[in-house]
């Protein structure tokens, strides 16, 4: 069994409607629902072996923020295909993802995250800024991980959960 964490960036900001959508930065709200988030996942022993994440501002601030408070030791992989990627992207990068690592986060955007978390929990779940979402997943190999793979949703908690 395999675990899988989805996380979709923390909120950004559209102040600045002239700069590019990949050097959009959190806003105050994402500031601080990110660290909650860290805490959250160090506390429920959620503490993933690798994490996988978009390079966007938005995003590298997300996991910043979040590593704040999780404890993580691991390395974090910045992959240029995960940026507004389609569930089919992702399912690639996971499928090549080192079987030494049990536990995977990806850290993300919608509407690819939704669409991985419906295809592999076969449950239509919404995925808001800052949330994760934890599946087990019947796998001993990454690369056995496909759309008819069926996970088990275990836990959708968003930053609101946690106030």
């Amino acid at each position: 069994m395999k675990t899988l964490l989805l996380m979709r960036h923390a909120k950004s900001s559209w102040k600045h409607p002239d700069l590019p959508d990949q050097d959009r930065p959190l806003n105050k709200r994402g500031e601080k629902d990110a660290p909650h988030m860290g805490k959250y996942l160090r506390e429920k022993k959620l503490v993933p072996d690798v994490i996988l994440a978009s390079p966007v501002k938005r995003v590298t601030q997300t996991v910043d923020g979040m590593l704040e408070k999780l404890n993580y030791k691991g390395k974090v992989e910045y992959i240029d295909s995960l940026y507004l990627a389609e569930p089919s992207s992702y399912l690639s990068t996971l499928q090549v993802v080192d079987d030494k690592f049990e536990k995977v986060m990806v850290v993300g955007h919608n509407p690819g995250l939704e669409g991985l978390l419906q295809i592999l929990s076969g449950k239509v779940e919404s995925l808001p800024t800052a949330a994760v979402a934890q599946l087990v997943l019947p796998i001993e190999h990454w690369a056995d991980l496909a759309e008819g793979t069926r996970g088990e949703l275990v836990v959708r908690v968003k930053p609101r959960d946690l106030k």
